[in-house]
């Protein structure tokens, strides 16, 4: 008879958060509010059980797998929704913005767009598959 043993997750859910501190703590002023404010956005939109983590080198949320990003670069911000999908649904209001298929770049030196960066953020919660219900 084998040994049952856990399974091991994924090296993205055991980064803790302090690694997603640590990315923030290394951008330079002044960009580094600016992306500690699309934290906080980011953070207002997704669900109560989500985890911060680092994925593929930025900071990101995950359920348990990580689903949105974001991340600074040299001229920009990032929203990286890990779906190269998700912006065709927004093709009108990512007008005004830089991108490709799936990084947002918002410029450093314009007001955050909040309120878009939600309803991406809660499109792309929405479209993450579901969980099977647990067998009785």
């Amino acid at each position: 008879m084998r040994k049952a043993t856990a399974a091991k997750p994924s090296s993205a859910q055991t980064i803790p958060s302090e690694a997603v501190e640590a990315y923030i703590a290394g951008v330079p002023e002044p960009v580094r509010t600016t992306l500690r404010q699309l934290r906080e956005i980011i953070r207002s939109a997704v669900p109560a059980g989500a985890t911060e983590v680092i994925s593929y080198g930025i900071p990101a949320f995950a359920l348990p797998k990580p689903f949105f990003g974001y991340a600074a670069f040299k001229n920009h911000l990032s929203v990286l929704p890990f779906s190269g999908s998700l912006f065709d649904s927004f093709a009108d209001e990512l007008e005004p913005y830089s991108r490709t298929k799936s990084s947002l770049h918002l410029p450093f030196d314009r007001p955050l767009p909040a309120a878009l960066v939600r309803r991406l953020v809660r499109a792309r919660v929405a479209a993450l598959p579901l969980k099977p219900a647990a067998k009785v």
